[in-house]
C-alpha cells in the first residue's frame, strides 16, 4: 500500500490520566491527583485500597499501550506512517517527560488525543494545560501541538458503546433500564463547560429520557453526555428507558457536585420494580479504576443488596469502530476532502478551544 501523506503533523500524541504501576505507587500518584485540592489523608487512605484491591496497579496504563498498539496496526492498515507518543498528566510517562522526548526525536507538530471524549474542565481544558506544561519542559525545540475534536458523537464512539450495551442487555431481564454513568464533577465546573453551541435544544433527547429524571443542562458537558446516552441506546433499541446518572464523587462535603449517584439511584429503580439495570459507564473510554471498582464492586453490590439484576456495559476501549475512529480524526485535520463525521443534532465540535472555554474552577 502507498503511503499516505500525513498532512502537517509528523506524530500522534495520546494523552492520559496515568496510574500506578505498583503498590508503591499508589499513594505517590494519589497526592499527584489530588495536589492542591485538600482532599483529607484518610480519604486518600480509602481511595488507595480500591487500588491495592487490584495489586496497586493501575489497569488503564495496560490499557492505553493496547489502544496505542492498536492504533498503531489502524494507521498502518491505511498506510499512514506516524509514530504515536503516551504522556499522562499524574504518573508515568508524564507528558512533561514524554514532549521533551519529542522534541529530542525532531517532531515539530503532533495531533493529541486525550482520553476523555467530553467538555469539561478536567476533561478538556486541564489537557491543554498538560500540553502546555510540556511543551516548557521541552523548551525552545518542543512541538507545536493541537488536539482532536471532542468525540462525544462521532459513530466510532457511539458504535463502540453500543455494542457493550447490546451485550449487556442479553444478560438482564426483558424491559431493564439503561443507567448510563459519567464522572462527577462540581456542579461550578459543569456549568462553566463550553462554549454551549448558539441555538441547540435538545428537546429529543429530553423526550426519549424517563420522565422525572433529571434534565438540568450541566452546561456543556451534560448536553454532550446526554447527546451520547440517546444516540448509544437509540443505536440498539429506539424503545429503551435511560437515565444519565454520576459516579466517583471525590470532593468535600461542602463543595456541590454532580447528582444523583449511580448508588443512590439503583436503590431508586429496585424500590419503583424496574427489573433489573445495565450500568453504560459512557462517560468513561476504558475500564479504568472508576469503572473495575466503582461499578463492577460497588455498584454491584449495590444492586445485589437490593435484588436487582445488574450488568455492565463495556467501554469503547480497543473497539474496532474506536479505534478506526482515532484514525478518522486524524484525517479529517490533514485531508480537507475526509468529512468530519457526527452523529445527532449538536453536531461535530470545534477543533479550537476558544480562550472563555471551560474555565479554571473559581476562575469563571
Amino acid at each position: 500500500m502507498s503511503s499516505v501523506a500525513s498532512g502537517p503533523y509528523d506524530a500522534l500524541l495520546l494523552l492520559s490520566f496515568g496510574g500506578p504501576d505498583g503498590p508503591e505507587d499508589v499513594m505517590p500518584f494519589l497526592e499527584n491527583v489530588t495536589r492542591g485540592r485538600g482532599i483529607p489523608p484518610e480519604r486518600l487512605l480509602g481511595v488507595a485500597e480500591h487500588y491495592h484491591h487490584f495489586g496497586g496497579v493501575s489497569p488503564i496504563n495496560a490499557q492505553n499501550r493496547a489502544l496505542i498498539e492498536a492504533v498503531r496496526s489502524e494507521l498502518d492498515r491505511r498506510g499512514i506512517d506516524l509514530p504515536i507518543y503516551w504522556g499522562n498528566r499524574n504518573w508515568t510517562p508524564y507528558v512533561e517527560e514524554t514532549v521533551t522526548r519529542m522534541a529530542a526525536d525532531g517532531v515539530r507538530r503532533a495531533l493529541a488525543v486525550p482520553t476523555s471524549a467530553y467538555s469539561s474542565y478536567s476533561a478538556c481544558r486541564q489537557y491543554w494545560e498538560d500540553i502546555a506544561r510540556g511543551r516548557a519542559a521541552a523548551g525552545d525545540h518542543a512541538p507545536e501541538i493541537d488536539r482532536v475534536r471532542h468525540y462525544f458523537n462521532h459513530p466510532g464512539f457511539v458504535e463502540a458503546n453500543a455494542d457493550g450495551l447490546r451485550a449487556a442487555l442479553a444478560l438482564v431481564p426483558p424491559g431493564s433500564r439503561v443507567v448510563c454513568t459519567a464522572h462527577s464533577i462540581p456542579l461550578e465546573m459543569a456549568e462553566s463547560s463550553g462554549p454551549q453551541p448558539p441555538g441547540f435544544h435538545d428537546r429529543e433527547c429530553e423526550i426519549r429520557q424517563n420522565p422525572g429524571s433529571h434534565t438540568h443542562d450541566h452546561g456543556l458537558y451534560g448536553r454532550e453526555l446526554r447527546e451520547t446516552a440517546a444516540l448509544v441506546t437509540a443505536a440498539v433499541d429506539r424503545t429503551l428507558e435511560w437515565d444519565l446518572v454520576w459516579q466517583s464523587r471525590s470532593g468535600p462535603p461542602s463543595v456541590p457536585w454532580l447528582e444523583p449517584d449511580v448508588n443512590d439511584h439503583l436503590r431508586s429503580l429496585a424500590a419503583d420494580g424496574v427489573p433489573g439495570v445495565v450500568v453504560a459507564p459512557i462517560g468513561f473510554v476504558s475500564d479504568h479504576i472508576e469503572v473495575l471498582w466503582d461499578l463492577d464492586t460497588e455498584a454491584a453490590q449495590t444492586a445485589a443488596s437490593v435484588d436487582l439484576p445488574f450488568a455492565r456495559a463495556a467501554t469503547a476501549g480497543t473497539h474496532p469502530a474506536f479505534v478506526s475512529m482515532v484514525a478518522e480524526l486524524l484525517l479529517e485535520r490533514t485531508d480537507s476532502s475526509f468529512p468530519a463525521r457526527a452523529l445527532g443534532p449538536m453536531g461535530p465540535s470545534h477543533d479550537v478551544c476558544p480562550a472563555f472555554c471551560c474555565p479554571t474552577p473559581g476562575r469563571r
